[in-house]
């Protein structure tokens, strides 16, 4: 059974449809890329995956284990989001507040669970710093470690390696492969086409022309 399973999908707001009539599953492993021109709505595709924003029509379902509030998410940050005055320590514990119920505290489980990943990240010798004086590259890392918090089964990434220098991306893209590796499923928002052809399993391509399937599929499918 697929983890996420979307039939007849519309996404968009009001009544601006960006995408239409959408079917397509992710199983547990797959490593999804989500291709597409600016203005596709791929990040408004993503949210609705996320239940942010309601679909226009269609459905989306979980299977296999898989809960709703158990993806973490990864989303483009805002200028005002870089500048968030607060410890990295923080910011990644508080990946863990869909665990916490309505207890106002994490309790110790959460907090080796932060810890965990902040080393998983390798930004734990950075825990006390403010998250505002990092670089792009680090403040990356520390939101992949908040995401993690939230999730072993499944991330949703939006274009995390937009402004990162081509070594820190470098770095980004193994250490999201070294996660996928692990077992947990990827869905991503690229542009980066030479990253999805080294990294998908699977791609989807929505705009004027909508693809999905395997990556060997979708190359076969562009020529």
């Amino acid at each position: 059974m697929a983890q996420i399973s979307c039939k007849k999908l519309s996404v968009g707001y009001g009544s601006n449809v960006l995408v239409k009539n959408l079917s397509f599953n992710v199983n547990k492993g797959d490593y999804l890329y989500i291709l597409g021109d600016n203005g596709s709505g791929k990040t408004t595709l993503m949210q609705t995956l996320l239940h942010l924003i309601k679909p226009i029509s269609g459905s989306i379902t979980t299977g296999d284990g898989l809960l709703s509030d158990e993806i973490g998410y990864l989303p483009q940050q805002t200028e005002a989001q870089k500048d968030f005055p607060a410890s990295v320590r923080e910011i990644v514990l508080s990946g863990n507040q869909s665990r916490c119920g309505k207890r106002p505290f994490y309790n110790k489980e959460e907090k080796q669970l932060a810890k965990d990943n902040m080393k998983k990240m390798g930004i734990y010798e950075l825990r006390k710093r403010c998250y505002r004086e990092l670089s792009g590259g680090q403040q990356q890392r520390v939101l992949l470690a908040r995401a993690l918090c939230a999730t072993q089964k499944m991330l949703l990434l939006d274009e995390p390696v937009t402004g990162l220098d081509p070594k820190v991306s470098v770095e980004m893209y193994e250490l999201i492969e070294e996660l996928h590796k692990e077992g947990i499923t990827i869905i991503m928002i690229s542009h980066d086409m030479e990253a999805a052809v080294k990294y998908a399993t699977h791609i989807l391509h929505i705009g004027n022309d909508t693809f999905f399937g395997t990556k060997e599929e979708y190359l076969c499918w562009k020529k």
